[in-house]
């Protein structure tokens, strides 16, 4: 990719930042990221590939309540010792599908931060992580 490919790629990018619908929350533990559109998650950390993701194959997926190439991911940010923990809120769902997500990318979650002990800190994990759901939960719908 030539210098000029580059800029125009980088304007591109800003452009959709400016036009997506990325909202950001950060705690002390973790960056919440929300969006209706999954390919956002590329825009926002400005790369093609995030955790064996790409953002063309994001791109060519339809994105609807029942499918999509992301509903939820949790992880590193890229060259970072930080986690993230992103939702498609396209994805939500309606009435308990909305927690199960929610509940199932927090879990994710405080399994890494409590490096997966899961023999030692078990009931740790899951309380941290259903209280967490309940927070994210509040801050998407009770606003």
């Amino acid at each position: 990719m030539n210098l000029q490919e580059q800029i125009s790629r980088i304007q591109e990018i800003m452009e959709d930042k400016k036009k997506s619908s990325i909202k950001v929350h950060k705690f002390k533990n973790y960056t919440l990221i929300l969006s209706k559109n999954p390919c956002d998650i590329f825009t926002y950390f400005d790369t093609e590939k995030l955790h064996g993701l790409n953002y063309k194959s994001c791109l060519s997926h339809k994105n609807t309540k029942d499918n999509s190439y992301i509903a939820g991911l949790t992880n590193i940010i890229p060259d970072t010792k930080k986690m993230f923990l992103f939702l498609n809120t396209n994805r939500l769902g309606k009435g308990d599908e909305r927690m199960g997500l929610i509940m199932h990318e927090t879990m994710h979650l405080s399994l890494l931060l409590h490096k997966h002990n899961v023999e030692k800190k078990e009931e740790e994990i899951i309380t941290w992580a259903e209280k967490e759901a309940y927070k994210i939960y509040d801050l998407i719908y009770n606003k």
